[in-house]
């Protein structure tokens, strides 16, 4: 694992705030591209020891429990007595709590009646440790998507500028899929495909040839063959806890071990940072402040340029509070304004009575689904009134029927004997980009470094519930045609922030008047700093964000680099 090396070095060609997805690229690509940088990381570091996802729940005083209440009953209160918000979180576990943001310790606020759910990581890899994985590309339909339909601004940027980027990233990370030709779900540099379930066969087979519609594999970033030194995944299934054989990604196992190895980049960890500091010369960025996590006491590290990758809302908190120290980054009055998340936690399930249902306790835990593209508003700008789109994410399998009657043997037996085959598929909606979806820096309620806090305000539109309930009628459809039976609707819109795809904020645009950064991701204010997280995203899209994110981070450090050998950043 990465070494924690602090140099005495007077003035790096990059300072990179975060170490998860976007700061692991970021660090990757301006190191190997013979710049000296610096990684700061709020939390500590990570080691191979420290996953665990080989652990078993009973081996563990609260069994693994990974919400704080059930039913109202608290399950662990003593471990998540200080994460209320982060325990509520499928993947915040009694084995991995630690890695999650203390909420106690980093308060953040939401008006009466619209909360918020801010998860977030302290951590060196941040969320890269336990996110989902699934890696989607996005095309013009979402970077041009104001041409369309006429709502919000474009990206100032092309699918085409963002190509060869997705595949510098696709192919050093590893992701596994099937090529399926949509233009609107451009394909990856992909290795072989996880396998379908009997019940996904039949499902993709029948929905393409009933509804023209496809379903295809999770395009994940997880290895199926060995690539660039790591292991294929051996399907152990929590990816949540780890990676001891760093089969899937995360920061620490694969993009920032690359930047270590060229000897190039220096990592800070446990070192919170406040704001971006002022070189009194130029008047532009001179680095970045910060307080050590351990002794509160306040440093620097000095730049000639900073690239933040902490996460949206604390990307864009950064640039807020640095206006208490000089540098205004808000000239537009855009930023952090236009939040956004997917709405999600609503679909529709069924039963394939023709499969035979012989579920086991111990069968390879494939950390992967089936997804279905995006079909809404392809080829037209708006159904009965709803413009954008939708995906789905889902599973087929057999499973134990646990409400079965009986007792003892019988019920034992009646489990067995009345196991079903079950699909189930849940949609990702995309919000629309609105002004009213913001968040302001509250300078009376400081965390625990003294740092100002955020005042989180976002709500869904009618056009985001209208995405959702147009979503879950369609499941529905989708399974009844494809010889379900049983089907049913569930869920409830997601609370905004649990989807854990924040982005905007700080978005980016041609029109300095629009938007908050530039087509490279650099703000239009200060010359030599860049956000490459979400943050600058103008939209959301359907997709997964993260394979986005970093392909915009690799463009954005070819550009410093690029300009850098030129003489731009003295």
């Amino acid at each position: 694992m990465l070494q924690t090396i602090a140099r005495d070095r007077d003035v790096y060609d990059a300072v990179i705030v975060g170490s998860g997805a976007t700061g692991g690229v970021a660090a990757w690509r301006l190191s190997e591209a013979g710049l000296k940088v610096c990684v700061l990381e709020a939390g500590p570091k990570v080691e191979d020891s420290d996953f665990t996802e080989h652990v078993m729940p009973y081996d563990l005083k609260y069994r693994g429990n990974s919400s704080r209440y059930v039913g109202g009953i608290p399950k662990s209160p003593d471990l998540m007595r200080n994460r209320p918000v982060q325990g509520l979180v499928y993947a915040c576990r009694e084995s991995n709590y630690k890695w999650f943001a203390d909420d106690v310790e980093n308060p953040y606020q939401t008006p009466d009646g619209k909360p918020f759910h801010w998860i977030r990581m302290r951590v060196l890899g941040g969320r890269s440790l336990s996110w989902g994985r699934q890696s989607y590309r996005m095309g013009d339909l979402d970077f041009r998507c104001a041409d369309r339909d006429g709502y919000g601004e474009n990206w100032g940027i092309r699918y085409a500028e963002l190509v060869p980027h997705y595949e510098t990233v696709e192919r050093f990370v590893g992701i596994s899929g099937i090529e399926e030709g949509l233009d609107h779900l451009p394909d990856s540099v992909f290795l072989p495909p996880m396998g379908f379930t009997c019940g996904e066969s039949l499902f993709r087979e029948r929905l393409r040839a009933r509804t023209g519609r496809v379903a295809t594999i999770g395009r994940t970033a997880i290895l199926t063959k060995a690539h660039n030194g790591r292991q294929p995944c051996h399907y152990c299934g929590p990816c949540e806890q780890g990676c001891v054989t760093h089969s899937y990604y995360n920061s620490p196992t694969t993009t920032l071990k690359a930047a270590m190895d060229t000897g190039n980049c220096d990592l800070l960890v446990d070192a919170v940072a406040s704001h971006v500091t002022r070189d009194p010369r130029t008047g532009e960025a001179g680095g970045v402040a910060y307080i050590d996590r351990l002794t509160r006491q306040p440093r620097e590290v000095r730049g000639k340029v900073v690239v933040l990758c902490a996460s949206t809302l604390e990307s864009t908190r950064l640039l807020m509070h640095s206006a208490d120290h000089g540098l205004d980054f808000n000239s537009s009055g855009m930023l952090g304004h236009y939040l956004m998340d997917h709405v999600y936690t609503g679909g529709a399930g069924g039963r394939l009575p023709e499969l035979d249902a012989k579920p086991w306790v111990g069968p390879p835990a494939r950390p992967n689904g089936i997804y279905i593209p995006r079909f809404r508003n392809i080829d037209r700008a708006h159904t009965n009134g709803m413009i954008r789109g939708y995906g789905y994410q889902g599973r087929s399998g057999p499973g134990f029927k646990l409400s079965a009657p009986g007792f003892g043997k019988k019920f034992k037996e009646a489990v067995h004997d009345r196991a079903e085959w079950t699909t189930g598929i849940g949609a990702w909606c995309e919000c629309l980009p609105r002004y009213e979806n913001y968040v302001t820096l509250n300078r009376d309620r400081p965390d625990a470094w003294g740092i100002p806090t955020l005042d989180i305000h976002f709500d869904w539109s009618a056009n985001d519930l209208a995405l959702w309930n147009d979503s879950r009628v369609q499941a529905a459809e989708m399974l009844e045609a494809t010889g379900h039976k049983d089907v049913r609707m569930y869920g409830q819109p997601s609370v905004g922030g649990f989807c854990i795809h924040e982005v905007g904020t700080a978005r980016m645009g041609a029109d300095p008047k629009k938007s908050v950064l530039n087509t490279w991701t650099q703000t239009h204010d200060v010359g030599n700093v860049f956000v490459t997280d979400g943050a600058a995203w103008a939209s959301i899209g359907c997709q997964n964000p993260t394979l986005t994110m970093m392909a915009i981070t690799s463009r954005a450090a070819d550009h410093i680099a690029r300009e850098g050998k030129r003489g731009r950043w003295v």
